[in-house]
């Protein structure tokens, strides 16, 4: 992968309160002509059409939603932790003009404690999340959706203290 200069590399959008959230995630990509039949906009502009893309909650649900397209990957290549990654990808768009993101009312997160707490007991399931180290990364995230699902929770990847719970 390379940068590709002029193109997107993450747009925050709204998504509709009835959204498969199971269909979120980097590892989950549509094209943003289906995004957009789905019921998802760009907050301040249309999506780019003809590209590939991903919905991110980096918070869940309730938090900031951004549609991430092949250019945001790129960051991956300086760091490996999403919340970086999304930090400096949110960072460009202030940059090029975009307003301050909408923060929404996210459900509280849970502790580093709590989340290895959590990645323990997805271990014992069967996930691989990796180190049960207290860092909400992808592996943990995916197992976390994973189980949302199967518990009928909407699947965001926002580990709570209901999912936490019920594990």
């Amino acid at each position: 992968l390379c940068w590709r200069a002029g193109e997107p590399w993450m747009q925050e959008v709204v998504v509709p309160d009835d959204l498969d959230w199971s269909l979120t995630g980097l590892d989950r990509v549509r094209s943003t002509e289906e995004w957009v039949r789905l019921g998802v906009t760009g907050r301040e502009a249309n999506l780019w059409p003809g590209f590939q893309a991903s919905v991110l909650l980096p918070m869940g649900r309730h938090g900031p939603a951004f549609l991430t397209y092949p250019n945001f990957r790129i960051y991956f290549e300086w760091n490996q932790s999403l919340v970086y990654v999304t930090t400096a990808a949110y960072f460009g768009t202030r940059i090029m003009g975009a307003s301050v993101y909408d923060a929404g009312n996210p459900d509280r997160g849970l502790s580093g404690e709590q989340i290895q707490d959590m990645q323990l007991r997805l271990t014992s399931m069967g996930y691989d999340v990796g180190n049960a180290d207290g860092i909400l990364g992808a592996k943990t995230r995916a197992a976390v959706q994973a189980e949302q699902v199967r518990l009928g929770l909407p699947a965001d990847a926002w580990p709570t203290q209901d999912l936490l719970n019920r594990l």
